[in-house]
């Protein structure tokens, strides 16, 4: 059975000094050339997807304010502008880019994902987050939020704040997934000779009412090839995997260890059956890759740290973890190379190789969708009944 495998990328990799490695080109990061060739590699490597991060604030080591530091990456592009560009450069690999639903407008978010969808030709998806910090939300002056690092954990505290954001963002995303179905598939005729280009009865409100927004609907962009894109979300808790199961096609979670991850795929599995459950990992590839995250570490001034497990070993290593993750009940990974493009390529290359040689990867793409990758059916419009 094929393992299903992705790709997070970010920057120049996810460890804070990848920049300054040898095979790192810091010079390129914000040009479309650097992009498409990762994304060009992670295809090579017949990868189900690759995930772009995004956020509403610089990187910074502090919880809820910029640092003063200068010797690590800051900055990045808008995701979803950034997978439009790579759509048409690539074939059969999907394309996720971060999108926060705490200060975009449902709407905006809803038909950027499915102009992606169109444009890719049925490879899009959304990684949802949430934007909690109170310097995101001076961006925008709408709303004052408290600071995180002065809040307290329970009632009235962080957890009262992290409830409204998720309560928040499954509004969000039922909104977007409303607005994907409000076009029927055949609404658009195109009949010159009758001189109809739509079905306007196949056109539908939303009219959604909650108590964030009210939406009316219909959307402006026609219902897109997958016709609801693949939704995901990283959750770390019992508040996100509820969010993800009620809302997501796919979560991603950050066990440490095979024990871990059976708990944390069962915990998940009660909520939902049909949620698909992809495992993080920081990987680090290759003979001596455990001497090169170490000099990382040196140059940063710091051992490195994840909410996700980091792995430093050999290819073959790294297929035999992620096969006892599988018996454990995780279904995929998403893998965040440590340094870019390097251990992209250890990732593309040598795991794929490893994996293939085991009978759990594929030698070609199945499906020419997102969702026809991930095993997932194509849902209907839920309006279309009403025509």
């Amino acid at each position: 059975m094929t393992l299903h495998l992705a790709v997070a990328l970010d920057g120049t990799g996810w460890h804070p000094a990848a920049w300054r490695d040898p095979a790192a080109t810091p010079e390129a990061i914000f040009s479309a050339d650097y992009w498409a060739a990762l994304v060009a590699e992670a295809e090579r490597g017949l990868l189900d997807f690759v995930t772009i991060e995004d956020n509403l604030s610089l990187q910074s080591v502090l919880p809820d304010r910029p640092d003063d530091r200068t010797d690590q990456v800051r900055g990045r592009f808008d995701a979803v502008l950034l997978a439009a560009r790579l759509a048409p450069l690539t074939t059969r690999i999907g394309l996720v880019p971060t999108g926060t639903t705490t200060h975009t407008e449902p709407f905006h978010v809803a038909i950027g994902i499915a102009t992606l969808d169109h444009v890719s030709g049925g490879r899009a998806g959304w990684r949802v987050r949430v934007s909690p910090q109170a310097q995101e939300a001076r961006h925008f002056g709408r709303r004052e939020f408290p600071s995180l690092d002065r809040l307290p954990d329970g009632p009235g505290g962080l957890s009262s704040h992290a409830e409204e954001l998720f309560a928040e963002a499954t509004d969000v995303v039922e909104v977007a997934r409303r607005l994907w179905d409000s076009w029927e598939d055949d609404a658009e005729i195109r009949d010159v000779a009758t001189g109809r280009f739509i079905d306007r009865d196949r056109l539908h409100y939303v009219d959604f009412a909650g108590r964030f927004f009210s939406v009316r609907g219909p959307s402006i962009t026609p219902r897109s090839p997958q016709g609801q894109p693949v939704v995901t979300a990283l959750a770390h808790a019992r508040l996100p995997y509820e969010f993800a199961a009620g809302s997501a096609d796919v979560v991603f979670v950050t066990p440490g260890s095979a024990e871990e991850a059976r708990a944390v795929a069962g915990e998940v599995r009660g909520l939902s059956e049909r949620l698909m459950i992809f495992a993080d990992l920081v990987v680090f590839l290759g003979e001596g890759a455990a001497g090169r995250r170490a000099r990382l570490d040196e140059l940063d001034g710091a051992e490195l740290s994840s909410d996700a497990a980091v792995f430093a070993g050999t290819a073959g290593e790294l297929a035999e973890l992620l096969l006892e993750w599988r018996r454990a009940g995780i279904q995929g990974f998403r893998l965040r190379p440590g340094t870019l493009p390097y251990d992209l390529e250890r990732i593309t290359r040598d795991l794929t190789a490893e994996l293939r040689a085991r009978g759990a990867f594929r030698s070609r793409y199945e499906a020419a969708t997102l969702r026809g990758l991930l095993g997932l059916p194509r849902p209907a419009s839920r309006y279309a009944e009403v025509s």
